[in-house]
This record gives C-alpha cells, structure tokens and sequence, in this order.
C-alpha cells in the first residue's frame, strides 16, 4: 500500500490500482478526486469537506463511493446509497481497502463553541487517519497520520498523544495553515530534537509518496 499526501489533511493511499482518497477539503486541488475509487471524510469542516467537489466527482464518476459521519452525509443528499453514514466500531470494505471506524467527536474549539462528530479512520489494519481529534483506536497502529496543528492542540498534547497511540511511524497532516516557521519549529519538537514520543517523524511534500508495511507484515508483540 502507497500512502500520498495531497495537501493540508488530504492523503491517498493506492494498492492493486485502487485509490482511495481521506478528507479531500476545501484546501486540497479538487484534482486529487481524479480517478479516485472511493472516498472516506471524517468530519463536516472546510478544510476536510467540499461538498461542490465531492458532488462534482461523483457526477464525473458514477461508481464513486463515499463513507463518511452522519452530518456530511446528510449534506450530500441526492446521491442515494453512494454515500454511507458509519460510526464508531463499525467496519466496512472500500475500494478494496479494509477500513475500521473509530472515535465519534471532533477535539473541542471551546467551551462556547457547540462540539461536531468526527470520526477516524483506520485503514487495512495498518493507516490511522483521526480526522481532527486525538482519538486511541483500540488496536495496534503502525502509521499514525498526526494533526499537527489546529486551533484545538498543542505540540505537548500531540506528543503524548504519540506516546499512547505507539505507531511505528508517524507522518504530518494538517499543517496548511502553518509557514516554514512553524514548520521547523512542531517538527523539532516531534522529531528527534524534542522530548521523544517512541516513533519515527516525518513531513511528506505535496504530492510525494511512502510505501507502508501491510498489515501482515508488522511486528507481533
């Protein structure tokens, strides 16, 4: 499996000739639909969630399939049972990719600010995308993708949030919003320079990609 970062909170992972596609949103080239099998989007923000370029995809491709929470279903109505609603501990089969649903809430903004759902997605045993929250799947993760910034963490929850996931290897999402500053100074504080979190950090550029371990293929305890 080939993971590829597309920008912002956006990644593709392909296997077999299939790709599937995880929070295609407002900041991501609408492009990356292109060709796309099957699409999972984890919560109703901008930034994760367009719904004009979701409806576009699926009219350019009617055998496109989207899994996502119950309120981005709800907005993409009319598209009949291409678009399916999951939650927490369910588990289902997309493009040929195993795919586990784990979490239910989006990290709190604020006390005054109304809390949405998101859900995380956990994808052929192996690939951990939490959306924008800090959710613990109940099993083992080898690749965890990291928000690394948003209005809701800070770099000292995200590593310990690291520290208790114990991926194999962690690689950066959600940094759009972030300059080359900001850049350097989360994945000092991730990487090698900072406290520790007992795994592997790195920043893919846009449009490059990694081949991750299946799997079968990880280290038992």
């Amino acid at each position: 499996m080939r993971l590829i970062k597309y920008g912002h909170a956006c990644v593709g992972v392909e296997k077999d000739g299939r790709r599937l596609v995880l929070d295609p949103g407002g900041l991501t080239d609408p492009r990356v639909l292109d060709g796309a099998d099957a699409v999972l989007v984890t919560h109703e923000h901008f930034d994760h969630f367009s719904e004009e370029n979701l409806r576009r995809a699926a009219e350019a491709n009617p055998a496109l399939r989207i899994w996502t929470d119950a309120s981005v279903a709800g907005r993409l109505d009319g598209l009949g049972g291409r678009v399916t609603a999951v939650g927490h501990g369910e588990a289902f089969e997309a493009a040929g990719f195993g795919v586990e649903v784990h979490g239910t809430w989006h990290e709190i903004l604020h006390p005054d600010i109304p809390r949405i759902g998101n859900v995380g997605f956990l994808v052929d045993g192996t690939l951990f995308h939490p959306g924008d929250a800090l959710t613990v799947p109940e099993t083992p993760v080898d690749t965890l993708l990291l928000p690394v910034h948003g209005p809701w963490s800070t770099t000292g929850r995200l590593i310990d949030y690291v520290r208790e996931v114990a991926p194999r290897h962690v690689y950066a999402i959600h940094d759009g919003a972030l300059n080359d500053t900001g850049l350097a100074l989360v994945g000092g504080l991730l990487g090698a320079a900072g406290p520790g979190t007992g795994a592997p950090y790195d920043r893919l550029a846009v449009g490059t990609g990694v081949d991750l371990p299946s799997a079968s293929a990880q280290p038992t305890a």
